[in-house]
């Protein structure tokens, strides 16, 4: 950002620089906010607070959560029932998506296992992006509970309209977009959770949507509470009521930074 900074002064000091935060919160020094003069817009509060004391010359301002795809603005109902019995899964059994970005993880086998071999009466949706190797592997593992194993999939958003539940990595995008859809969450956080990312699974906590574990070794104690008497609905009724509009209200102020000739 300051080298970009600097190139645009030199080309033309009018042009106003502005910095669309896509972490939940900036890992300093240097990684997202320079103290220069520029425009912010952040997600959380905790960017903002560290926009305000590591750059206090520039405009900061907070949009409502991390920009999510269209698609996330245009699903159509689905009759959930259906589509797990569609699927081959239970319509009522509580039902989690387990996903790990385009590329899956090899957790996904381990969160399986944990879970298949304790007394849970859950059933998973695996989404195993282009990892062939790990979906033919999972679809494979004979198991005591449901699950229904995909690969690259444009239809997240459909799938988790699916489940009840989200199990993945606490990167900023699938944690925003299970939110968006009601999922609460459990997430990953230890030494190995990328730095600008931990704070995602510490805003999971503070905000009542889900749980941040040292490892999925406590995945299956952390199911029990999840699904205890009224804890799952409490969970998802936090996450319907954050309403991120981010996509729309960035375009907004992009706009408002253009000359009044130029809208």
């Amino acid at each position: 950002n300051r080298s970009m900074v600097q190139a645009l002064q030199k080309a033309d000091s009018r042009i106003p620089y502005l910095t669309v935060l896509t972490d939940m919160a900036d890992y300093p020094p240097s990684f997202w906010i320079e103290r220069q003069k520029q425009h912010f817009v952040c997600g959380t509060d905790k960017a903002l607070q560290q926009v305000r004391e590591i750059s206090p010359e520039s405009s900061a301002r907070r949009a409502s959560g991390m920009i999510l795809n269209p698609k996330f603005y245009e699903v159509t109902p689905v009759d959930a029932a259906e589509g797990r019995r569609a699927m081959g899964l239970d319509p009522a059994r509580p039902t989690g998506l387990v996903l790990f970005g385009g590329m899956g993880s090899e957790k996904m086998a381990e969160i399986l296992d944990r879970i298949d071999n304790s007394p849970l009466d859950v059933q998973l949706i695996l989404l195993c992006g282009k990892n062939e190797k790990l979906r033919r592997k999972l679809a494979a593992r004979p198991a005591r509970i449901a699950r229904y194993v995909e690969g690259f999939t444009r239809e997240v958003p459909r799938y988790m309209q699916l489940a009840d539940f989200f199990i993945g990595k606490p990167g900023p995008g699938s944690i925003s977009e299970a939110i968006h859809m009601g999922l609460p969450v459990i997430v990953e956080k230890n030494a190995w959770t990328l730095p600008q990312e931990r704070f995602n699974a510490d805003w999971v906590v503070e905000n009542n949507v889900g749980e941040s574990l040292g490892s999925f070794r406590e995945i299956v104690p952390a199911l029990e509470r999840l699904l205890a008497p009224g804890r799952l609905g409490e969970l998802q009724r936090n996450a319907r009521a954050v309403e991120n509009r981010a996509i729309f209200e960035v375009v907004d102020h992009i706009a408002s930074l253009l000359p009044a000739d130029t809208r």
